[in-house]
C-alpha cells in the first residue's frame, strides 16, 4: 500500500468571504443612508461627482430591475470611495436634525408655559406672523387643559386602565411651526457663514 503524500499547506492572506460580505453590507447601508438625505446635504457630503450623480439618478429610477442594476453601480463607486467621511457627514446631519427636534420641543414647552417666552420667540424671529402664532398657542393651551381634565376624569372612573392616548393636534401644529422656524434660521445662519 502506497503512502499518501502530506496535504499541501496553503497560505491565504486575503479577507474571508464573510468579511467581504460584511463590508458589502456596510457599503450598502452607507448608500441607503445617503439616499435618505436631502439633496443639498448629500451634495455637501459626497465629494465624488460621479457618485453624487449616480445617487441622484438612483432616486429617480422606479423599475425594480433597473434600480437593482444601478444600485450595483453605486456600490462599485462606493467601493473605491473614501467611506469614513461619508459616514461622518451622515452622522453629523442626523445629530443636527435631532438637536433641532429637541430644541423645538423645548421651545414649544416654553411657549405653552409662559407669555414671556412668546415675546422672546417673536423678537428672535422677526419675519414670523404674530397673530397666527398667538392663536395656535392659545388653542394648544386650551387643548392641554382639556386633555388634562379628560385624563383626570378617566383616572377617577377607571383607575385600573391606562388613559387613552391624547390627540394633541394644536400642540403638534405648534411643534411643526417652531421646528420649521428653527430650521429656516439655521439655514440662514449656515448660508451667511458660507458667504463670509
Amino acid at each position: 500500500m502506497a503512502k499518501r503524500p502530506p496535504p499541501l499547506e496553503f497560505e491565504f492572506d486575503g479577507p474571508s468571504k464573510s468579511q467581504l460580505k460584511r463590508e458589502a453590507h456596510e457599503l450598502q447601508d452607507v448608500g441607503n443612508a445617503l439616499l435618505e438625505l436631502p439633496d443639498d446635504v448629500m451634495a455637501r457630503i459626497v465629494a465624488d461627482e460621479r457618485l453624487l450623480e449616480a445617487l441622484r439618478t438612483l432616486r429617480t429610477i422606479r423599475s425594480h430591475e433597473a434600480r437593482r442594476r444601478h444600485g450595483q453601480y453605486v456600490g462599485k463607486l462606493l467601493r473605491v470611495a473614501e467611506v469614513q467621511p461619508l459616514r461622518d457627514g451622515i452622522a453629523t446631519y442626523w445629530r443636527g436634525r435631532e438637536r433641532v427636534q429637541q430644541n423645538a420641543e423645548r421651545w414649544r414647552e416654553r411657549l405653552l408655559a409662559d407669555d414671556a417666552a412668546v415675546t422672546e420667540w417673536i423678537a428672535a424671529h422677526p419675519g414670523l406672523e404674530v397673530q397666527p402664532l398667538r392663536t395656535l398657542i392659545r388653542n394648544a393651551r386650551r387643548e392641554q387643559a382639556q386633555l388634562a381634565e379628560a385624563a383626570a376624569k378617566h383616572a377617577a372612573e377607571h383607575p385600573d386602565t391606562p388613559p387613552p392616548k391624547p390627540n394633541a393636534r394644536f400642540a403638534k401644529e405648534l411643534l411643526v411651526l417652531v421646528r420649521e422656524a428653527l430650521r429656516a434660521a439655521k439655514a440662514a445662519a449656515d448660508s451667511s457663514e458660507d458667504a463670509g
